[in-house]
């Protein structure tokens, strides 16, 4: 499964290869990092939405991951990649928006990563 995780931190790609490492290596997940909404949209132009699971900041300069959201869901409905929103705010705002605009899933930072891989196997199954 290929993952594209967006989120303006960049140290959030060092951090999900090294929780990740055994699934990378056997090949069960391949990650793609997008460090801003618009770059994610840039990845998903290109790549042919290779992606069929995003995994998105809600607060990030530019575009918003909830702006990022809801052109996702509006522009590729073939097949619609599941979107899990990521914050640190677990705000019931955020979380009701982020499922208005069609959100699969909403975890809050800091990630508990047992429960996302978890998550994620659930995904592929």
């Amino acid at each position: 499964m290929k993952i594209l995780v967006v989120d303006d931190e960049t140290d959030v790609q060092a951090l999900f290869e090294q929780r990740f490492r055994k699934e990378i290596r056997s090949g069960e997940f391949q990650f793609a990092f997008a460090f801003s909404g618009e770059q994610a949209l840039d990845y998903m132009q290109h790549n042919h939405h290779e992606a069929v699971l995003i995994l998105s900041d809600i607060n990030m300069p530019g575009m918003s991951g909830l702006e990022l959201l809801r052109e996702i869901k509006e522009k590729y409905e073939a097949p619609p990649p599941v979107v899990m929103m990521l914050t640190a705010y677990g705000d019931q705002e955020n979380h009701d928006q982020a499922m208005r605009l069609g959100a699969d899933d909403f975890l809050t930072k800091p990630v508990d990563f047992h429960l996302l891989k978890e998550k994620l196997k659930t995904q592929t199954a």
